[in-house]
């Protein structure tokens, strides 16, 4: 009796364990929340400090609100503002010891912070505080050392005791450290031992040196002086152990700290040492061997590390064994992590735990905000035992924070764990309307991250919301989170994850998007080309639209070169001009946001005319196939390799055919590497085989050898009886018993059959058996409906039976439920939710595997009078033993019919009786429609119909309406209030030729619905004509017609239209686009013709057009007067003048040229070596290249203007106003700002292959214009 109480007491703790579990939550995202104080950084427990700098004791707590703090030194309350040199930072409790101006040693104290607010009390643990020390070597003379060569010597070190423990190391007088080996080595208390001294360890500089860490001080100790002499030198002798001493000895080391076991022996020759476990094996990951194998060193000692160990001394000489017995002790530790916090809602359960173990076994005790728990306020739902606090029925204001303290004679370890009594209706954490993006066939996961008091329950819907989420391919973390093993596109779409408790309801929304792969299609392949010439590696991808790739190219894993040869595409790599370096492997990376996809390819480069490649093919097949060490179930196969063809043969594969079973078909048996050519073959009894072997190299698959002699295995029992054995009905009374068949090579032997046996569970009844031959299932007749039963099937053949076979269960067949769920009701959550509760159907009468049940829910009818009646049935499944179901998407102020059904794997069970309820009224619909009618100068009528869906009473409209201005902005909005029962409305003093846009929606008592939209324009003022157009008129020039007028309309989108006058009906108006001005030019129109032309503005959306009057407009026809010119006498003279004056500058020519006389160009032509550049103008007898005006004359082939004058872009006229002879110089930004010459150098610039000078900018700019 008194073991059955025990059970259920640890029963209810494991419950209220897992209960306390789930109820864990991240305060830390919810702002505002009461919370109490938690300790979040503190000094560690021994705090070792550096005298030389400030002391600074770290606590840091949170809590809403921000807790205070104070402190105790030494177990008594620390009044930090009675002492000058302690401060505590803001908002901190942590504490800054100024010892400017005192000692550090005294604040050397054991320290404890506290942190609190009205909800609890935080403590920390006992932080000890000390200085670290690094004491001076006490002054000493040592003696030299003198010793016959061959004996053993220990130089001893006895640093003095710091704080931490100073390092020690043997270095001489040079800082060079000391060579150790299996000789000579330094133990662990830092002694150097010689196992055996020899000539050369004589010297005068045996240093030992100490270094503390904290200060990075290193002392040393006074030099050591060793003589070895050799008149008469030690023996050979076997091995003695110089530490430890004796036989044995023992040693406790802590659990998670470093055991260090040393042996240092002496003898000569020098001794070998060597380890082991009398009790067992040494943990091989946490064990290692120092200096040459003396110290045995075990990391992360566990209680398995306890026992005996033996080292062991070994010369040519003899043996020494010395054996160190462990003994493991423990601080306290966490069992299953420290207590955790406890957020409660009122009248909820709760534990906190406090389990931990230690050697010995610690002792556990409570406080309850710092005060030790048995002299805390009584409190009923409070019982404490041992390490268990159990919470019942916690009452709001309950609040604290509870202290655990677990100790033993080697540590302590102290908790701080709150219970937060809270009511809170649920929030889901989680970002609304997230999007999450995951490649298809990966694994998606959406969050819904909720905290609430009590704890919600979450609840998951996809799109339209027809069923919970559960079951396959869906799975429910605890967290909330929902995963879905792989991925398809369909699962792609809108989740909804519903979080509930007792004080509410909160949805969040989220998106899955299911992404295509990114795949290489074409990948880049091995290439071989000549240097200087060209190679391109292809590398062309596939992936899903929205993701754009990137890619990245590598060469030999690294970053491309820095190189214009190497041209990146997206598809492709090319390398123009290869040389030597460009060999290697080059990787293509194709990257989304997503995933990535990769392919490589190796590039070799050879000579421009290279010597015969070398040959890389597939192997020669293997030959002279040998069986020999032939056993019943084994065999030795030998083989010699074919030819490599240049590839070495990477794996050799042996293949079998079943010449018995499954002849003419090879199989795969085994692989061993290319550098073996024998196999030891394990076999299957009755099997015929013959067996061939494969050689595989860099480039492939050589030809099968050719078969081996046949080797014949004998008949066995079947060594492994049939799996996938399965249980299920087809009817609603049998019985069908599946298995996956064996085949013939597992059949060890003739005559295979399958035993099957099969009996009800929980009847202690006799197996039935029957045998079945040729078939992989049996069909039992005659059954009970969905009873358990035990199976079993037992592989059988001429040599005997399989193992005996292991129990497999399956029920018989289901039928219809019998029975329909009892107590069926409904709670309203809101006008559009509501909450369906039912009793569980008993599993008698579900007569099946319980798939779930379903909701069958209709509207009836609208309660409002005006809307139609619908019978429109909905199914909503509650896979699962659920007893409760969400409807959702429900029509507001509805009657609703239900009824709910039980169903199993055969079907659906008779439903409940038919219940109804009504929704309450919701937000109504927009309404039906919104026209404008009427529309005046500055009224226009609204006219609309009520809301399709009104979802309660219609308690009246509101009307919002802003004008609209030409470039789309809105302004100020006015708001009207209609009633119920009104259908237009009249809008008064609106002003004229304005668009607005009117905003209407319906209210019910719980508020308003959407709005509906409309948008209109009033007319103009009645001064002016109705047309916005005005004064067009018409003129008519050599260019065209120009139509011009006067416009004062919103419109921006103004063109002409005209057509000809008269025209049949087919012909269209033609269109000119008006760009902003009030006047175009037609020039399509035909002389002669006459033409009816308007103007046409476009207003906004689908306004009415705005059309001027039409214009008649008569293009005039030229005026031809035909006058024969030559018969002029005017002309006649004029042509007879020229004559004459051509031939006057023609003379005067030939006479300047024959007379040779010196000109300006001329002595131009002297200043320069070369004649050539002279070509000279028909025109005015003149070198082309000099004139008088050469100082303002362009470069040749630029522009010139038509006044003689160079034309200057903005963009030089900084340039133009430069004088000669200034050197270049470069401005803050860099650019160049020399001065520059603006005149121009003809010369120079015909002559720029010769010159020394650089051509002005000014001529390079008016070439430059030339172009433009």
């Amino acid at each position: 009796m008194m073991e059955r109480r025990r059970m259920d007491a640890a029963l209810l703790v494991l419950f209220l364990v897992h209960l306390a579990t789930a109820l864990e939550v991240p305060l830390d995202l919810l702002e505002g929340l009461p919370q109490p104080p938690t300790i979040t950084h503190q000094s560690p427990k021994d705090y070792i400090i550096d005298p030389r700098e400030n002391i600074i004791i770290q606590c840091e707590a949170k809590g809403k609100p921000h807790p205070s703090f104070s402190w105790t030194r030494n177990g008594t309350h620390f009044d930090i503002d009675q002492d000058p040199n302690v401060t505590m930072k803001p908002h901190s409790g942590t504490l800054v010891v100024d010892i400017s101006r005192t000692k550090a040693e005294q604040y050397e104290c054991v320290y404890q912070c506290t942190a609190r607010n009205k909800h609890g009390t935080a403590v920390s643990n006992n932080i000890v505080v000390r200085q670290s020390r690094s004491p001076l070597w006490s002054k000493e003379k040592i003696k030299p050392i003198v010793v016959q060569e061959g004996v053993s010597l220990v130089l001893p070190c006895r640093p003095p005791a710091g704080l931490p423990p100073p390092i020690i190391f043997w270095m001489d007088n040079n800082f060079q450290r000391l060579p150790q080996s299996r000789r000579v080595s330094q133990s662990l208390n830092g002694d150097l031992y010689f196992s055996n001294v020899l000539r050369e360890d004589s010297r005068n500089d045996y240093i030992c040196y100490a270094r503390f860490p904290y200060t990075q001080t290193i002392q040393q100790k006074q030099p050591i002086t060793v003589k070895v002499l050799n008149q008469d030198p030690a023996d050979e002798r076997k091995p003695t152990f110089l530490i430890p001493s004796g036989p044995s000895s023992s040693k406790m080391v802590l659990r998670g700290q470093v055991l260090e076991m040393e042996c240092i022996a002496e003898g000569l020759p020098t001794p070998e040492i060597s380890w082991t476990k009398n009790s067992g094996d040494l943990p091989v990951n946490r064990t290692s061997y120092l200096h040459y194998q003396k110290t045995l060193r075990i990391v992360n000692v566990s209680e398995s590390d306890a026992g005996d160990y033996r080292c062991t001394a070994r010369n040519k000489l003899g043996t020494v064994y010395h054996t160190i017995h462990i003994m493991v002790k423990a601080a306290p530790f966490w069992i299953s992590g420290a207590p955790r916090n406890l957020v409660l809602a009122p009248g909820e359960d709760g534990v906190l735990t406090c389990r931990a173990s230690g050697t010995p076994k610690p002792s556990v005790t409570w406080a309850m905000n710092g005060i030790p728990i048995e002299n805390s306020p009584k409190d009923l739902s409070r019982k404490v035992e041992d390490d268990t606090i159990i919470f019942s029925v916690v009452q709001s204001g309950s609040s604290a924070v509870y202290q655990c303290n677990v100790s033993n004679d080697y540590g302590y370890l102290l908790s701080n764990a709150f219970v937060n009594v809270l009511s809170e209706t649920p929030r889901v954490l989680t970002q609304a309307n997230k999007v999450y993006q995951v490649i298809k066939n990966h694994r998606a996961l959406l969050d819904c991250a909720s905290f609430g008091s009590p704890i919600p329950r979450i609840t998951w819907f996809k799109d339209s919301r027809s069923s919970t989420l559960d079951g396959d391919p869906y799975m429910h973390h605890d967290n909330g989170t929902l995963e879905i093993h792989v991925a398809q596109a369909h699962h792609s779409g809108k989740y909804t994850c519903v979080a509930r408790n007792t004080l509410g309801i909160y949805e969040n929304h989220v998106y899955l998007e299911v992404k295509d792969p990114t795949r290489i299609l074409k990948q880049p392949d091995y290439k071989q080309v000549q240097r200087g010439r060209s190679v391109v590696f292809e590398c062309k991808v596939t992936y899903d639209p929205s993701l754009q790739p990137t890619v990245t190219w590598l060469k030999d894993d690294g970053e491309l070169p820095d190189d214009e040869r190497l041209i990146v595409d997206f598809d492709s790599l090319t390398i123009t001009d290869v040389t030597e370096n460009d060999a290697g492997v080059y990787t293509c990376i194709m990257n989304t946001t997503l995933d990535q996809d990769s392919a490589r390819a190796e590039l070799t480069v050879v000579g421009a005319t290279p010597t015969p490649a070398v040959v890389y093919e597939r192997p020669d097949p293997p030959t002279d196939l040998e069986l020999t060490d032939k056993k019943k179930r084994s065999v030795q196969l030998t083989w010699t390799p074919g030819d490599e063809h240049n590839s070495p043969i990477q794996k050799f594969l042996i293949q079998y055919e079943d010449s018995l079973h499954h002849r003419g078909h090879w199989h795969n048996l085994t692989e061993v590497p290319g550098t073996k050519t024998t196999a030891h073959l394990k076999l299957s009894p009755y099997v015929h085989y013959i067996f061939r072997v494969l050689a595989v190299n860099s480039v492939g698959f050589s030809r099968p050898s050719f078969p081996s002699r046949m080797f014949k295995t004998e008949p066995a029992a079947p060594d492994e009886n049939p799996t996938g054995v399965h249980g299920f009905g087809t009817e609603h009374d049998n019985l069908v018993i599946s298995w996956k068949p064996l085949t013939g090579l597992q059949s060890n032997g003739p005559g295979l059959h399958y035993k099957v046996m099969w009996r009800q569970k929980l009847m202690e009844s006799d197996w039935t058996k029957v045998t079945v031959a040729n078939n992989s299932k049996f069909v039992v007749s005659g059954t009970p409906t969905f009873v358990p039963y035990e199976l079993k099937v037992q592989a059988v053949n001429d040599h005997g039976a399989g193992p005996e076979p292991a129990i497999a269960h399956g029920y018989s067949g289901e039928d219809l439920p019998v029975a329909a769920p009892e107590n069926v009701q409904a709670v309203l959550l809101n006008s559009t939710l509501s909450e369906v509760h039912w009793d569980p159907v008993p599993p008698k009468s579900i007569r099946g595997h319980l798939k779930g049940y379903k909701v069958y829910y209709w509207r009836e009818r609208s309660l409002h009078k005006h809307n139609p009646h619908h019978v429109e049935k909905q199914i909503l499944t509650f896979s699962g033993n659920h007893t409760h179901g969400i409807l959702p998407g429900l029509h507001p102020f509805s009657l609703y019919s239900f009824n709910v059904r039980v169903y199993n794997g055969k079907g659906d069970g008779p439903p409940s009786p038919t219940q109804q309820f009504e929704t309450p009224e919701g937000v109504p619909g927009p309404p039906t429609s919104l026209v404008v009618t009427n529309t005046n100068m500055d009224t226009l009528t609204l006219e609309w119909n009520p809301p399709h869906d009104r979802n309660g009473h219609i308690t009246g409209y509101t009307l919002k309406y802003q004008p609209v201005n030409n470039s789309n902005e809105l302004g100020p909005v006015e708001e009207l209030a209609l009633p119920a029962n009104a259908t237009s409305f009249t809008l008064l003093n609106l002003k004229y030729s304005t668009r607005y846009k009117f905003y209407l929606n319906a209210k019910t008592v719980r508020g308003a619905g959407t709005a509906i939209s409309q948008e209109a324009v009033t007319i103009m003022d009645e001064v002016r004509p109705v047309s916005p157009f005005g004064n067009v008129s018409s003129s008519s020039g050599e260019d065209g017609t120009l139509i011009s007028w006067e416009y004062w309309g919103p419109e921006k989108n103004i063109y002409v239209e005209y057509i000809v006058k008269n025209s049949e009906g087919e012909e269209k108006w033609q269109k000119e686009l008006v760009n902003g001005s009030q006047n175009v030019m037609l020039k399509g129109l035909k002389e002669g013709l006459s033409y009816r032309v308007r103007l046409v503005a476009k207003g906004h959306h689908d306004q009415p057009l705005h059309r001027s009057e039409e214009l008649l407009v008569l293009v005039p026809a030229v005026t031809s007067r035909q006058v024969d010119i030559a018969t002029q006498g005017w002309f006649i003279g004029l042509m007879c003048a020229i004559a004459l004056l051509i031939l006057i500058l023609l003379i005067i020519c030939f006479i300047q040229r024959n007379k040779g006389g010196k000109y300006p160009v001329k002595e131009k032509e002297d200043a320069h070596t070369d004649p050539e550049f002279q070509p000279m103008k028909d025109d005015d007898c003149t070198f082309g290249e000099y004139s008088d005006n050469e100082d303002h004359k362009p470069l040749k082939g630029s522009r010139t203007p038509s006044n003689g004058t160079v034309k200057r872009d903005d963009s030089d006229d900084s340039l133009v106003d430069y004088g000669e002879g200034g050197d270049g110089q470069f401005n803050e930004d860099g650019s160049f700002i020399g001065q520059y010459s603006g005149k121009s150098v003809s010369r120079e610039t015909a002559e720029g292959h010769e010159s020394s000078e650089a051509p002005s900018p000014i001529n390079a700019m008016n070439s430059l214009n030339s172009f433009v």
